[in-house]
């Protein structure tokens, strides 16, 4: 089972949450509200996003890389290469 199905409950509730702090911007964008407060809203999803990534990329070398052996269809390195892919992109 994927850890990302076992955490479902939470990684959903952090993504909820994501979603409405990105109606939030679009409702002070439609508001024509200052743009100090566009970008507090803004710095509010974007650290909203780097915790749902940190929880999920915790998760994945939990249970991928430090014990493989939990994933039975995956090897460490596989494991090791997919994070990497993702934070080269995630860096960019």
């Amino acid at each position: 089972m994927s850890h990302t199905v076992k955490e479902k409950s939470k990684l959903l509730h952090r993504v909820r949450r994501l979603k409405g702090q990105v109606e939030a911007i679009e409702r002070a964008l439609d508001a024509e509200i200052g743009c100090a407060e566009v970008m507090r809203l803004v710095v509010s999803v974007r650290g909203a996003a780097n915790g749902l990534m940190a929880e999920v990329m915790e998760d994945h070398i939990r249970t991928h890389v430090s014990d493989p052996a939990s994933d039975r269809d995956r090897d460490r390195a596989k494991g090791a290469e997919q994070l990497i892919e993702v934070v080269q992109s995630y860096l960019k």
